[in-house]
């Protein structure tokens, strides 16, 4: 595994911190711990595999509504997923 050199230098994990220990579940077949790990890693997949099969058979040609729209949902589940860990982590510090 990579170590993650954001995590190295704050000491706090990264928005993408999980994401290859969600990977590994999710070729092992574990979806359960693969969304445990890493919540976005699933739509973030599909998302870049919609990205490299698009630019290949030239899907979504007409102002790329579906590769904007994919990247907002999947941005924004990120976004949450990292602020919901953040915040976890800091309740259990404090407590």
């Amino acid at each position: 595994m990579l170590p993650c050199p954001f995590k190295y230098i704050t000491g706090i994990d990264c928005p993408g911190c999980g994401f290859q220990r969600s990977v590994i579940a999710l070729i092992q077949g574990d979806l359960h711990k693969s969304f445990l790990f890493y919540p976005p890693a699933i739509p973030l997949l599909i998302f870049f595999t919609y990205g490299i099969t698009g630019s290949f058979f030239n899907l979504d040609t007409q102002n790329h509504f579906v590769k904007k729209t994919g990247f907002m949902i999947v941005g924004t589940i990120i976004l949450v997923s990292y602020c919901l860990k953040l915040y976890n982590l800091d309740h259990k510090v404090s407590i």
